[in-house]
């Protein structure tokens, strides 16, 4: 025997084999434009960070897109699986603080050990058209977009509010300030007002709304997250002119513009409340120590909503009041209020605690009136108060004036079409969705092509200077952008008058890195962003596969990418992504004892429980939760690869729950996989050694042929269904078939079983690519590679079924089952089921009715006595 034979499957050699056949045929190469003679399918997964390591919930991901992948072309599809590297980012900038390394040694590296990891796993990624984000050959053509959607009207430059840290002297995004300090710097934020770059997402903001319609394919949840945060609202802008303004107050500070989506409820006014940093306040604080204090305080907190959602709802007042115009002889406080958001609306809300909670909390806090205006169903007006609960459901308007009577929805209308009449508001829309500032104040990023001039303002650097190239010879020994201290590289000539002038040294948010990468993934190697012909031909993404957390940012941001995209010429399609599939986490138990968190590796289990391995102490169990650094419990694919081999971690991560929910990383579990792959190498590997061809007309192997058939019918249905854990479960029912046939000698048997390796072989594939071609190799030495076989067809002749059980009820309670032909004639099964030994017992001495049959299903007998 073989020394294969003699130790089964030997991936160690095996895979790295296999994957050098592969690479020898090409096997994964896409063509630069679909095969006109095939269906086009692109599948791809969310690019990583080239962190330096790969982490399990990695493998599952790549591995789902990977089976999509493997099964398309296995059906003929020309497919598209390409890879890159979301590159740039504050990580590398951190490392290169921290331990003297440029970041792009740093980030290359890290690419370089990751990518040799994801080879390791057999995943058949297109190498050939491989991106990082943070080369001058991919981030040349994002400056090129740029310039073009600038050229659209679809970029501006402003001064706007933002989170800076005087330490680390950058802009943070809001979810970067924590308890109102920096994250890495730990600074007290300040908030700061600086010209950045936008762009101009609202202008679509409609078409992203109503494009989410057409996109079937998504999650609901997914949609639903984004039609919040795009967040389209009817209401009404309301000015509420100040009473006796003070002096010094400009004539544009005369009043208080709100905006509401509850116009109805403007009699039960009680407060208008404005954002720390509203220009009313800043005028206020101007003059009030005490209020310029509160604003202060307020702007550490952050302007995430988060934030502000979970802080205490605190106000300062201004003791400026304004009129109500629906009842002008009532005049109503206004506040500084932390909850009020300057980027949402107006900057500015009107209070109703009838309506609203938060507006009711703030109330009863600062003891403000609380009237009542929306009389609940079934409520009487003569006794209804407001307790503890507001009335946010729809209702009846009273106590409202000309108001009263009407439902909520009536009462908008009327309220919005008295104020137009009366000039002091109008009805509008209004977006929650702002648009993108995109300016970050990093070296790490994408340099935004622009030249600053005295004399010409900022001027779009020349398509023919593109790419404008991060330099290498920056120092990390200053706080802020490397960039503003280089000594060389900002100063330049304006390319439109020459004169001296300065680049812009601001980078871009590394969300536009990845908001368009899908696209240049169709001509990776074009001397322009996109081909637009090989774009056309393979976009949109057939089957996007990523985690949840990125299902408002990321995906909105590349949505609204394609728009403009298609807007400057460079796609023709809308919609980046038709299909998207949000994969849920892989989890493990985490350790620690006296000495803080345990790694799974420092761990074992013992009849006395866990303990450190090395001394055998104990160790308290914590529960099984997402990976991470932080908590150790991570577990490295390298090891179980070395260990297992790569198709053991596939058929785990695939097979152990539906894709959508987190999984649990166990050891017993990996060791299952490992196990049952070595049982189907042993099985494949009988049949090839055993049976010869014999005549495959003996009815000894029907048995085995309809169980093969249907497991073909059902894999399929469960890929394309995208269940893989079902198709597993599928093929270790084939798998015991197919042991059971081991057994037989019948006639037609060796040519049943030889059939069932082979559709083994195939149908798992996908999951196990490795152990496949192995064991297809045996079945037929010098045979093609299983990459390169179609998938299998059932026979529609072996998925009949033959037999159905049968329920036999007396007087609706089940007694016994039969087994009949399907459809076979009532008085037959009536019969049988009469004769049911049980069935027969019960039905003794007693008069039998009626007699129901429901073909195929159940026979029920009605009896007397």
């Amino acid at each position: 025997m073989t020394e294969q034979e003699t130790l089964g499957y030997d991936f160690e050699k095996a895979e790295p084999r296999w994957q050098a056949a592969w690479d020898e045929v090409r096997a994964f190469a896409a063509d630069d434009h679909p095969a006109s003679d095939r269906p086009k399918y692109y599948v791809l997964e969310m690019f990583p960070y080239p962190s330096g390591q790969l982490h399990m919930g990695h493998v599952r991901n790549y591995a789902l897109g990977d089976v999509v992948a493997r099964y398309k072309r296995a059906r003929g599809f020309s497919v598209l699986h390409p890879m890159g590297w979301d590159a740039f980012g504050l990580p590398a900038e951190n490392a290169a603080r921290e331990r003297g390394v440029h970041p792009g040694e740093w980030t290359l590296n890290n690419i370089a050990a990751m990518r040799a990891t994801l080879q390791r796993l057999g995943f058949s990624l297109d190498w050939e058209r491989e991106i990082a984000t943070c080369l001058p050959n991919y981030y040349g053509h994002q400056q090129k977009l740029f310039l073009d959607m600038w050229r659209k009207g679809l970029v501006e430059r402003r001064e706007s509010s933002v989170n800076w840290d005087p330490v680390d002297q950058t802009v943070l995004a809001n979810e970067q300030v924590v308890d109102g300090r920096g994250w890495r710097s730990g600074a007290l934020i300040e908030k700061k007002r600086l010209s950045q770059w936008f762009l101009k997402i609202t202008d679509f903001a409609g078409p992203l709304l109503e494009g989410l319609d057409k996109l079937d394919r998504w999650p609901a949840r997914v949609r639903t997250m984004q039609e919040r945060w795009i967040g389209r609202s009817e209401g009404a802008r309301i000015r509420f002119p100040l009473e006796a303004p003070p002096q010094g107050f400009d004539a544009d500070l005369d009043s208080v513009e709100v905006f509401t989506t509850r116009p109805d409820t403007l009699f039960g006014m009680s407060f208008v409340a404005i954002a720390p940093d509203h220009p009313l306040a800043a005028k206020i604080g101007t003059q009030n120590a005490e209020a310029q204090a509160f604003i202060e305080e307020c702007q550490r907190l952050g302007t995430s909503e988060e934030a502000i959602e979970a802080a205490e709802k605190r106000g300062f007042a201004t003791g400026l009041r304004v009129a109500n115009p629906f009842a002008p002889d009532e005049t109503a406080p206004v506040w500084i209020a932390n909850f009020v958001l300057m980027e949402y609306g107006t900057g500015a809300v009107f209070g109703c605690p009838c309506g609203d909670q938060r507006d009711l909390d703030f109330a009863r806090k600062y003891d403000l009136p609380v009237k009542p205006v929306v009389l609940p169903p079934g409520e009487t007006a003569a006794g209804f108060t407001i307790g503890k609960n507001a009335v946010t459901a729809d209702g009846t308007l009273f106590n409202s004036g000309f108001l009263d009577g009407l439902s909520t929805a009536e009462g908008k209308r009327a309220a919005i079409d008295r104020l137009e009449a009366m000039g002091v508001g109008r009805g509008v829309v209004n977006w929650r969705l702002r648009d993108w500032g995109v300016s970050r104040q990093r070296y790490w990023g994408c340099p935004i092509p622009v030249v600053h001039c005295a004399s010409c303002g900022a001027v779009p650097v020349p398509d023919e200077q593109l790419p404008v190239v991060l330099p290498e010879d920056v120092t990390f020994d200053k706080p802020g952008n490397p960039l503003d201290h280089h000594p060389t590289w900002k100063h330049v000539k304006c390319p439109k008058c020459g004169a001296d002038a300065r680049r812009e040294t601001d980078t871009f948010d590394t969300f536009v890195d990845s908001s368009w990468y899908f696209a240049r993934f169709t001509a990776p190697h074009a001397a322009t962003p996109t081909d637009p012909v090989a774009a056309n031909a393979w976009l949109p993404v057939d089957q996007y596969i990523g985690g949840i957390e990125h299902a408002i940012l990321h995906l909105l941001y590349a949505r609204f990418f394609t728009r403009a995209m298609h807007e400057t010429g460079h796609v023709g399609v809308d919609e980046p992504f038709a299909g998207l599939f949000t994969q849920g986490m892989i989890t493990h138990e985490s350790y620690r004892d006296a000495g803080g968190w345990l790694s799974p590796e420092d761990v074992e289990r013992t009849a006395e429980g866990v303990v450190r391995r090395d001394n055998g102490q104990p160790v308290t169990v914590g529960r099984s939760e997402k990976m991470s650094k932080s908590k150790r419990n991570t577990v490295s694919p390298t090891a179980i690869i070395e260990r297992f081999g790569a198709d053991t971690a596939r058929w785990f991560v695939l097979s152990d729950s539906p894709p959508e929910r987190d999984m649990e990383w166990t050891e017993a579990g990996v060791a299952a996989a490992a196990r049952f792959g070595q049982r189907l190498f042993r099985l494949v590997q009988g049949v090839a050694q055993r049976d010869a061809a014999d005549s495959a007309h003996g009815e000894g192997g029907n048995d085995l042929r309809r169980a093969t058939h249907r497991a073909i019918a059902a894999v399929t249905e469960a890929l394309e269904g995208f269940t893989p854990n079902v198709a597993v479960a599928r093929l270790h029912e084939l798998t015991s078939a197919l042991a059971e046939a081991e057994k037989s000698d019948a006639e037609g048997i060796a040519a049943a079983r030889r059939e069932a390796a082979m559709a083994l072989c195939l149908l798992s594939a996908p999951m196990m690519p490795h152990l496949a071609e192995d064991m297809a190799a045996l079945l037929e030495p010098g045979g093609p590679l299983v990459v390169a076989r179609p998938w299998p067809v059932a026979e529609e002749k072996w998925l009949a079924v033959d037999r159905v059980t049968l329920a036999v009820q007396i007087m609706g309670k089940l007694r016994g089952t039969i087994e009949v032909a399907p459809n076979a004639p009532a008085e037959e099964v009536l019969a049988l089921a009469e004769a049911e030994p049980n069935v027969a017992r019960l039905l003794e001495g007693k008069r039998i009715v009626k007699r129901v049959h429901v073909p195929n299903r159940i026979v029920n007998f009605v009896v007397a006595g």
